[in-house]
């Protein structure tokens, strides 16, 4: 087991039952593991930033693909719709107004302010002859993501409190995490990975443009709302669990294509499940690198990512879409 302390392997598999009972309930652990402090480690600790880890990862990694898909930008993330903004801006409201103080409280305003930001990105790309445009979206997001930061900014600035609690949180982590976070994240996750995997078809005929896509019967301005739907969710989802993590949702649907190929209904699942093993190895490096402490999971994801992709993209394996 990988942490501050040194356990071997035989040590954590033999408590991996007990672990899973005191995380469940801490009354069911047998008396003889009462004191086991490798027990407590792995329940309270280990297995809910593991499974919040694969959570957030499968969540990036298909949001990212989706709004790749849609907008074909292969430059796109979850965050050029504003939910990290949106998030941001929410987390620091929360925090100036005392209504929470730590990273588990942080979860339900941070959903709310990407919920709200989704909205509004849609509600301002869907005005005038530019409705459902790909790139009225991309500008109402960035538009948007820069009101909200001027006004974190403007708040950070002012209140110490709030500076310190944002910067705990815009680094990106599963650590201090709770089983709590993960149960009311996980199912906007799988309502939204199941939106995602349905688009896998229309966004095969998007690909080939907005006007043949129509011209062979898509609704391109449903399947659009169903998409901006299903990135809203899932990104907002794994912004208020984590904090904004950088790269996962960039990064995943580019690998999957270099193997699979471009047919969206093998990347979209494919990519769920190659972001959730890089967030959960990215999470385990940052405590490894950093022993006994750790990097959080936005940090090493950028430190470690980002090479690969540049080697990727030298050795012409990112496709255009």
């Amino acid at each position: 087991m990988v942490g501050g302390r040194a356990n071997t392997i035989a040590q954590a598999w033999e408590r991996i039952p007990d672990a899973l009972a005191y995380t469940g309930d801490p009354q069911r652990l047998p008396a003889s593991r009462s004191g086991d402090e490798l027990v407590v480690v792995m329940g309270l600790l280990r297995l809910p930033r593991t499974v919040l880890a694969l959570l957030v990862g499968a969540a990036l990694g298909a949001a990212g693909t989706v709004i790749q898909g849609h907008t074909r930008n292969p430059l796109t993330d979850p965050g050029i719709l504003g939910i990290n903004a949106g998030a941001a801006a929410a987390v620091v409201l929360s925090l100036v107004f005392g209504w929470t103080d730590s990273p588990t409280g942080y979860v339900w305003p941070a959903l709310i302010g990407c919920a709200l930001v989704t909205a509004a990105v849609f509600a301002l790309s869907s005005t005038g002859s530019t409705a459902a445009n790909p790139l009225s979206i991309v500008l109402a997001g960035a538009a948007l993501s820069a009101i909200l930061m001027a006004v974190v900014n403007a708040l950070v600035l002012s209140d110490d409190d709030a500076l310190e609690g944002l910067r705990q949180w815009a680094t990106g982590s599963v650590a201090g995490r709770d089983l709590d976070v993960a149960w009311v994240v996980l199912p906007i996750i799988l309502v939204g990975l199941v939106l995602a995997c349905a688009q896998g078809s229309a966004l095969n005929l998007l690909a080939l443009g907005e006007t043949v896509a129509r011209s062979l019967g898509l609704s391109t301005t449903r399947w659009r709302v169903l998409g901006l739907l299903s990135v809203a969710l899932l990104g907002g989802a794994a912004t208020a669990a984590a904090g904004p993590v950088a790269f996962v949702g960039l990064a995943a649907p580019h690998i999957v294509r270099a193997v699979v190929g471009p047919d969206y209904r093998l990347v979209v699942p494919y990519a769920a499940l190659l972001g959730a093993a890089l967030a959960l190895t990215v999470d385990v490096l940052g405590r490894i690198i950093a022993r006994p402490g750790e990097l959080q999971m936005g940090i090493v994801m950028a430190l470690v990512g980002v090479p690969f992709f540049v080697i990727l993209i030298r050795r012409g394996k990112v496709q255009a879409l």
